[in-house]
């Protein structure tokens, strides 16, 4: 998927590629200045806090460096059918926000169009599951203390302005789950600065940071959104091995007991185990096997959808095989005659792809990709997340045959 948001990240950062992500902290400035309002607002991230059911820890509030109780912004009402639900006391935010707070809501791209198709252009772009957080803070803020993440996080400061100090690790590598604590922050200050409206920064695993506005404008504000990859590690690796081992019965049975040539037995197998299932190999079957996060269905009833888009967390598999066309993704596979590649081409190039125009066999095609799971109908709200953002994939009607 060609997506602004991707090729700008890459040409601020000096990036040729995703192979840079987590490997050194990178900062630059994303050339174009109407990407950053386009993405998220203030307005509009108050609008989709509003508008949803919310718990704590997805809606997070800050005052003074500490997080203040979810109780203090969170309500619980209860509808017509008696049934509580819980949601942001917007009046409460709003006082949070004014004092000088913050306000964190983290997966933001699983309410917005936009940051969801941002997310899974960096998906595909990156081989990696991405997620959105967004931070709003008004006046003078005291916000994180420093402290370092177990993920990649791409920051782009969307709106107003906030200062950073980021340094480098104190241990190579750490996890959230650990040989050793990692408590102690390192020395070593690699920038200290201002991010503003259109500056992007690329924080690797580990890296220590904070963020504040303390000293800054009292009426001012700061939006930024963190773009947070998962990446897969050796010990992701060895996981999948351990729960893959229970397939063999050897593995399930009780070490005491046993002979000293079963746990060579078990030595061996986990040695074949290991080479059948390189990590290439695992990674490769992961993106495959991992499912669309959400799907909307085709309900024929409706009429046909104007327009599709892909939605596999990953780049779906395209081959040619002999007179077929094999497609590998979501966890399906689908083998089609050779005729049909054109059209797959296009309806699995994640780009919105509208159906006014096109011929029979692509409409068709792109019903069976909607029942499979692997593409879904575009709505009057889903197209937003694409407009002026990705180019959309056109048909030209064919004028009718004269007699």
């Amino acid at each position: 998927m060609e997506h602004r948001l991707v090729a700008h990240i890459e040409k601020a950062l000096g990036w040729d590629g995703p192979g840079s992500v987590g490997t050194a902290f990178a900062r630059g400035r994303l050339t174009d200045p109407d990407l950053p309002a386009r993405l998220l607002t203030p307005h509009k991230l108050l609008d989709l806090i509003k508008r949803r059911h919310l718990v704590n820890p997805q809606l997070r509030c800050y005052a003074e460096g500490r997080e203040i109780h979810p109780s203090t912004f969170l309500s619980t009402n209860v509808n017509r059918r008696r049934q509580a639900v819980s949601q942001a006391d917007m009046a409460a935010l709003g006082r949070i926000l004014k004092d000088g707070g913050t306000v964190v809501l983290d997966h933001v791209d699983f309410f917005d169009p936009t940051l969801e198709v941002a997310c899974r252009a960096l998906g595909w772009w990156s081989g990696e599951l991405a997620s959105a957080n967004a931070y709003l803070a008004v006046g003078e803020t005291d916000g994180f203390h420093l402290h370092w993440d177990d993920h990649e996080v791409i920051a782009v400061q969307l709106s107003g302005e906030k200062s950073w100090e980021v340094r480098g690790p104190s241990r190579p590598a750490p996890m959230y789950r650990d040989a050793e604590r990692n408590r102690t922050p390192s020395k070593e200050v690699l920038w200290k600065g201002t991010m503003r409206a259109g500056d992007v920064m690329h924080i690797p695993r580990g890296f220590w940071h904070t963020a504040t506005r303390l000293g800054s404008d009292s009426g001012g504000h700061s939006l930024h959104v963190t773009f947070g990859f998962t990446k897969r590690t050796g010990v992701t690796w060895a996981n999948f091995l351990s729960d893959a081992a229970r397939a063999d019965e050897a593995f399930r049975r009780d070490l005491e007991g046993a002979e000293a040539t079963d746990h060579q037995l078990l030595t061996d197998k986990l040695s074949a185990l290991a080479a059948s299932y390189s990590p290439e190999r695992y990674l490769d079957e992961l993106r495959f096997n991992t499912p669309p996060a959400r799907h909307m269905p085709d309900v024929s009833a409706f009429g046909r959808p104007e327009g599709v888009a892909a939605v596999t967390e990953f780049a779906p598999s395209i081959v040619r095989v002999g007179d077929t066309i094999q497609v590998s993704g979501g966890g399906k596979r689908l083998t089609l005659h050779e005729r049909a590649e054109p059209g797959l081409r296009a309806l699995l190039s994640a780009h919105p792809v509208c159906l006014d125009g096109a011929d029979e066999d692509t409409t068709t095609l792109a019903d069976l990709l909607i029942t499979e799971g692997l593409c879904e109908p575009l709505t009057e709200t889903s197209s937003l997340g694409y407009t002026g953002l990705v180019t959309p994939v056109t048909y030209s009607k064919q004028p009718p045959m004269s007699a």
